[in-house]
């Protein structure tokens, strides 16, 4: 076992890596992160994050912005704190050593994207995500108070359910004292234990066949925290970035919304643009409004991709704009100086989560989530682009202190934790069996629950996918765990989460489309979708502060 830690943090994204460096000033922190420190969702992320700074823009419209991408589930308040606490952050992360895109020396330069009514995106060209992992790794390897365990997976949170002679207290009264994790290098299961656990796992990208998310987004924190008894919160809202390109070798990665706010337009095969006659917002409107009409065109047409044309706009602000994407396109032979890029949907963030309240605090106590892997009300039924990365940072910042001011009026002891029972065998032939079904629960969940959804189809991967999550969990229990294992178990969980979620919510709202219900949105789920345990339930809209005590709708 570990020494016990004060605070103990899974995950090396933005999220983990700011809460780190806030705590570090308090006590000592241990990061536990899945593979490398840099493999994560920030690190893919191109956009940038929204701040107002532009002499035309304010609180109120960036706060109007996102409740309307939200399509009325957003929680103001939660909203009204990420947008208020913005500019600080940004400067924050100025002073950790980010260095981003001005364009002179007074003035951030400024870009749009989707949903957006003002320039307010904040970037480092087209690689703003590893811009800032980049700063904030290195301000962490610097720090002494901080230790990173990389190629580790997390198992299980311990709970009062994994004590010795424990028979558990029930769901509403369990403490999180660290969590069970696998060495990657050595196949044994250490404890990590800790008095504060900070869950910033990522999201779960690799729930479906396309997506943009690295390979370790398996949905982990969500699942494990669902099996630990906390409450878990509109799983159906999965949003599908429109533009991830098309390349017939496979080998996909995003196009940045950026393009499209520097005057991308997108057109189908024959050359003809399409989204002004579905939105007044035209290319900018909305990621889940963009997404379902590009579907559309391809259901209609029969074709694999539509196409991002920018080659109206100079070269030279192209290659300068967006230099990262500009070099991989040429390397698959593609100039986006000169021909329109190839795009097609793909899985990108999920706006529900672990369940929280305004400060990261988790129905599980002494446990708080932040980042992708959290539900804390801004993002409603989608997510507004570039919201995620402040998200992450206020909420970490607002997590981080309630957990100081928890262990200065607690004394809080991390009882005698049991080593983790690492009996059984690892039957290779079974796995073989076994390991093909990760490929079939991805494809059944975008032909099934994907950008267009029914109820029929969502039964029909769910049974399928219900199935073969019984065949995981029997062969997990009898046979000595592993990386992969732990992966397909837990996007089971996740899969089977975003199912349940969506066939409860009977109506169509942002990124959840349901054919069956294609022109309704129902006032009687203006709330959050909630599962806990056997439970699914509408929680009404209401303060993040008082959510806990909400009443519930719903069985």
């Amino acid at each position: 076992m570990n020494d016990c830690s004060d605070f103990l943090i899974i995950g090396s994204g933005i999220a983990g890596l700011s809460f780190a460096l806030y705590a570090a000033e308090h006590g000592s922190v241990t990061i536990v992160t899945k593979k490398q420190r840099a493999d994560t969702n920030t690190n893919h992320a191109q956009g940038g994050i929204a701040a107002v700074f532009g002499s035309d823009d304010s609180f109120e419209q960036h706060i109007t912005d996102t409740l309307t991408a939200g399509v009325g589930l957003c929680h103001r308040d939660a909203v009204e704190l990420i947008v208020r606490e913005a500019p600080s952050k940004i400067r924050e992360l100025i002073r950790w050593g980010v260095h981003f895109t001005f364009q002179d020396k007074e003035h951030f330069d400024l870009g749009r994207e989707g949903g957006h009514s003002r320039n307010r995106i904040i970037h480092a060209k087209d690689h703003t995500g590893r811009a800032m992992e980049q700063a904030l790794l290195d301000q962490v390897r610097h720090h002494h108070n901080i230790r990173v365990f990389e190629n580790y997976t997390a198992i299980e949170f311990i709970t009062e359910h994994h004590l010795s002679g424990s028979s558990g207290t029930g769901l509403r009264s369990l403490n999180c004292y660290g969590i069970y994790a696998l060495d990657g290098k050595t196949n044994r299961v250490e404890i990590f234990p800790a008095r504060m656990t900070l869950l910033s796992s990522g999201g779960a990208g690799q729930v479906y066949c396309h997506t943009t998310n690295p390979d370790i987004a398996t949905g982990d924190g969500m699942a494990m925290a669902f099996r630990a008894g906390a409450c878990i919160a509109n799983m159906e809202f999965m949003q599908f970035h429109p533009t991830t390109l098309w390349h017939p070798d496979g080998d996909s990665f995003l196009i940045s919304e950026a393009v499209r706010g520097h005057g991308g337009i997108l057109r189908t095969r024959d050359g003809q643009p399409f989204m002004k006659q579905v939105h007044p917002q035209a290319d900018l409107a909305p990621r889940d409004v963009v997404a379902r009409a590009i579907d559309r065109e391809l259901k209609i047409r029969g074709d694999d991709c539509v196409f991002l044309d920018v080659t109206h706009i100079p070269a030279g602000e192209l290659m300068d704009r967006f230099p990262h994407i500009y070099e991989r396109l040429i390397s698959l032979k593609i100039d986006m100086t000169r021909e329109p890029i190839p795009v097609v949907p793909a899985a990108h963030y999920m706006c529900g989560g672990v369940w929280t309240d305004l400060v990261g605090q988790t129905t599980i106590r002494r446990l708080f989530a932040t980042g992708e892997s959290a539900c804390t009300g801004v993002h409603g039924a989608n997510r507004l682009a570039s919201n995620s990365l402040l998200e992450a940072l206020v909420f970490s910042y607002e997590a981080v202190q309630k957990a100081i001011h928890n262990l200065k009026i607690e004394k809080i002891t991390v009882p005698e934790i049991p080593q983790w029972d690492d009996r059984g065998t690892y039957d290779h032939e079974e796995w073989v069996l076994i390991a093909h079904d990760q490929k079939e629960v991805q494809r059944l969940m975008w032909d099934y629950v994907g950008i267009v959804r029914s109820n029929q189809r969502m039964i029909r991967a769910q049974r399928r996918i219900e199935l073969i999550a019984e065949e995981v969990e029997a062969f997990y229990k009898k046979t000595r765990v592993t990386g992969p294992l732990l992966e397909l178990r837990n996007i089971c969980c996740t899969a089977l989460l975003v199912i349940r979620s969506a066939l409860f919510r009977k109506e169509s709202r942002g990124l959840h489309y349901n054919t069956d219900y294609p022109d309704i949105i129902d006032p009687d789920f203006l709330g959050d979708t909630m599962i806990q345990s056997g439970r699914t339930w509408i929680q009404p809209l209401q303060s993040s502060q008082n959510r806990k005590k909400g009443q519930k709708k719903g069985a």
